[in-house]
């Protein structure tokens, strides 16, 4: 229903309630007021009739009163008026007059009780009337005494009564003339106030009704409804006012929303029918990966962005096993960067399928579609690559636990993508740096870790050894007679047995140890947790492997050298590694000193060595 017409309908209602009210309570006041007339006008008359008795008894001529109660008949709207005597009074004086008998059981009972009666009898299609019967008693009070007459009666006793009935047709009349005039001017009034309504207040109350229609579309999220159909000038500026915000509000969501969502990848899915619900949810989603991109940016390692990019997909697609490997477009190697908690493809044995087709792999669609992954039966595995650079891809692969997981990243995934596209910068940045850091730490001819190496991790060794209490075995490696190399065959040679010693180096130490090219011909190796037997070892196999191979020296002829080597174990030797390392160089000179091609360990006697030229 309309807003007007309820209105209308609450209008009628309530004058139709008033109206209601007033007549019942003008019905209730004219009859109160009707029978208060007549009662007091019929208790005037019984005092007349009484004081006349009284007077025409005093003065002895009551034998006429049959001609006073007839003429009382004639007063107006009077229809009947008789006498009725006590027992007493009869004992003494007789029945009296044909007026003057019990008529019915009212006298009787006001005789009995000495109590005002009275009876109404309405009807509204008939004739009504009041009749009222009124006790006389006895009383010796005042100027004229009753006892004085009627010796057997006592005070207060009831002597007779008198009955008068009367018509209240007039009273009646009058009540429903005035109805009748109130309806006619309450339905005058209520046809005036509903074409005032309909003439002022309906243009009003039709913008009410259109904006309620706009506003509950725009609240399911169409905005394109208009205010339309208004002629009242002051209700068309409204409309007016409305419309224009609303053309504003559209077509500001759809530009937000248009150019916002070219940040998101996910923006377009998922999409709700409310445009300000979308952009709350876009701009949420952005600020969401702004955040993440400024907090990567201030990550010393990629380790650490790696993670944080693993505590997203946690938190917003809700999986708990997944990884990252990086692929590298140049060579085809494939790196675990980041491992949740277990692997399940084969992905370094058989290569990625991911990554090859360039697209998802999804083994919800096609079972067993990736041959990695494919004989882990009732895994179901997903797998992401990521373009993050010509030289290399992110690999995200999956693992679903169960059907809840499955749905989930279905539903979510997308959102990967927009943290990783934030990263790329990031990751391409770190990895930058991490290649820049290795160069500059790194030896451009033997590719091993240069001198810098060693300081810039001599702290962390050190810290490592402290917390965990291993060891590390020191060789301190140079080449003997190498200017003698140089100066006989040229650098190139030279550097022909450096590339060497790098070999012998390589093939005699583990993935745990660190070699590093401590500078020109010397070399210095750390091995990690080892003791003072497998220290000598591991000097005297590359002692010996050396001085076994070849060095070219241009066409087919070769020649061979020897190794000094001297060696320290640290914490043991000494608590300050860089002290280890020196007492490690001490022992070198010594083996230098001692006729070179040998291995020499450090003993405290050393200290008070002289260190000069080898």
């Amino acid at each position: 229903m309309k807003t007007k017409n309820k209105i209308i309908l609450l209008v009628i209602s309530i004058i139709v309630f008033m109206f209601l009210l007033i007549t019942a309570d003008m019905i209730y006041n004219f009859r109160e007021y009707g029978i208060k007339s007549i009662d007091d006008k019929a208790h005037a008359i019984a005092k007349t009739v009484e004081h006349s008795l009284t007077s025409q008894m005093v003065t002895g001529v009551i034998q006429e009163r049959e001609l006073f109660l007839s003429q009382l008949k004639n007063i107006p709207n009077i229809d009947n008026i008789w006498l009725s005597r006590s027992q007493k009074v009869v004992e003494l004086y007789g029945k009296g007059l044909s007026t003057e008998v019990i008529k019915d059981n009212v006298d009787e009972e006001v005789l009995k009780t000495g109590e005002i009666k009275k009876v109404i009898d309405e009807n509204i299609f008939s004739q009504s009337f009041y009749r009222i019967t009124i006790p006389y008693k006895a009383t010796s009070k005042g100027k004229i005494n009753c006892i004085n007459c009627h010796t057997n009666a006592s005070e207060g006793d009831t002597l007779g009564a008198i009955t008068i009935q009367m018509s209240i047709d007039g009273s009646k009349e009058i009540g429903i003339k005035t109805i009748t005039n109130t309806i006619v001017i309450a339905l005058i009034l209520t046809i005036a106030i509903i074409f005032i309504l309909n003439f002022i207040i309906s243009p009003f109350l039709s913008l009410f009704d259109s904006i309620k229609k706009v506003m509950n579309k725009a609240q399911k999220g169409d905005y394109s409804y208009r205010i339309v159909g208004i002629n009242n000038k002051e209700a068309e500026d409204v409309s007016l006012w409305i419309n224009g915000l609303l053309e504003k509000l559209e077509s500001t969501l759809d530009s937000i929303d248009s150019k916002i969502s070219i940040f998101l990848s996910a923006n377009q899915k998922n999409k709700e029918k409310d445009h300000l619900i979308n952009v709350k949810n876009t701009v949420e989603r952005l600020s969401d990966v702004y955040k993440f991109r400024k907090t990567i940016e201030y990550d010393e390692t990629l380790e650490e962005v790696y993670s944080r990019l693993a505590q997203v997909i946690k938190e917003k697609i809700g999986v708990e096993n997944f990884n990252f490997f990086e692929a590298n477009t140049q060579n085809g190697e494939i790196a675990l960067v980041y491992k949740e908690k277990e692997i399940f493809c084969n992905i370094f044995k058989d290569g990625c399928r991911a990554d090859r087709t360039n697209s998802m792999i999804d083994s919800t669609q096609f079972k067993n579609v990736c041959p990695s992954c494919g004989a882990h039966e009732g895994k179901n595995y997903f797998c992401i690559p990521y373009s993050i650079s010509n030289e290399f891809d992110l690999i995200i692969s999956i693992y679903a636990k169960d059907e809840i997981e499955v749905e989930r990243f279905q539903k979510e995934y997308d959102y990967i993508k927009d943290y990783v596209d934030v990263a790329k910068t990031v990751i391409i940045s770190k990895k930058l740096m991490k290649i820049l850091e290795k160069n500059a730490q790194t030896d451009v001819l033997t590719n091993l870790y240069n001198r810098k190496f060693l300081e810039d991790n001599i702290k962390k060794i050190s810290a490592q050894v402290n917390r965990s209490g291993i060891t590390y075995g020191i060789l301190m490696i140079d080449i003997d007679f190498f200017k003698i190399i140089n100066d006989t065959y040229g650098h190139d040679i030279g550097d022909n047995a450096i590339k060497v010693v790098t070999e012998i180096l390589t093939e005699n130490t583990r993935k745990s140890d660190v070699a590093i090219r401590y500078g020109g011909e010397e070399f210095l190796i750390l091995l990690y947790n080892c003791d003072d037997k497998f220290v000598l070892s591991v000097a005297e196999k590359i002692k010996l492997a050396f001085s076994r191979r070849d060095i070219q020296t241009g066409g087919t002829t070769t020649i061979r050298k020897t190794l000094s080597i001297g060696t320290s174990i640290y914490p043991n030797d000494s608590k300050d590694l860089k002290e280890a390392i020196k007492y490690a160089d001490l022992a070198l000179y010594k083996a230098k000193n001692s006729g070179r091609n040998c291995v020499v360990k450090f003993v405290p006697e050393l200290k008070n060595l002289q260190h000069k030229s080898k």
